[in-house]
């Protein structure tokens, strides 16, 4: 079957997610309509097909041991000349999104990992591109502010075109079914399951 590389993240609900895609898009990051908006959890990794049934039990375990929680953004930070990135502030919601990627990459389960950097909870809006690209997104989203209940977290594959693409959705308390996989480029990424 080979290997997948796979991802977990917190989708940005609409119509925060859209708008911030768009914003990434308009500062020339070329990846901005291959990634939907989120809060990573896991970052890429690689993994064996074979694993995904295991992998989607873990999460599932995850996702029925939490609760609901507000997610606020407000502001921008980056982590250059570490990283060149920028990106939207998780000014509420920080730690329980510890705590999810915790529980994720924890040593018990098929998703081990260690990280590159201490993990930070946080929305991208621009990276990898010109210095006066990133300075531009820092400012002009400087002042932006969004907030919703988080209800759930999504495992995405990453194809071969470098799209990532949403293969299961996991809902907090283990209540309901998943949400159908939403559209990917640009278009609208509902979540039925949070709450603006």
């Amino acid at each position: 079957m080979g290997t997948v590389t796979l991802g977990v993240s917190i989708a940005v609900p609409e119509p925060y997610g859209s708008l911030l895609q768009e914003r990434r898009a308009s500062f020339g990051d070329p990846a901005a309509y291959g990634i939907p908006t989120h809060v990573t959890l896991l970052p890429p990794t690689e993994a064996e097909a074979a694993d995904l049934p295991a992998i989607e039990t873990h999460l599932s375990q995850i996702a029925a041991a939490g609760r609901p929680f507000p997610m606020r953004l407000s502001g921008t930070g980056t982590f250059r000349p570490l990283s060149p990135v920028v990106f939207v502030q998780v000014v509420e919601g920080a730690s329980a999104c510890s705590w999810l990627q915790k529980r994720v990459r924890e040593a018990s389960g098929p998703l081990v990992r260690e990280l590159q950097f201490p993990y930070h909870p946080h929305v991208t809006v621009a990276h990898g591109i010109g210095e006066e690209a990133m300075d531009r997104a820092y400012e002009e989203l400087s002042s932006y502010e969004a907030a919703w209940t988080c209800g759930s977290f999504a495992l995405y594959e990453q194809g071969t075109d470098g799209v990532w693409r949403k293969i299961n959705e996991f809902p907090f308390g283990g209540g309901g079914a998943a949400p159908a996989v939403p559209a990917q480029g640009g278009s609208s990424m509902d979540q039925p399951s949070l709450r603006p």
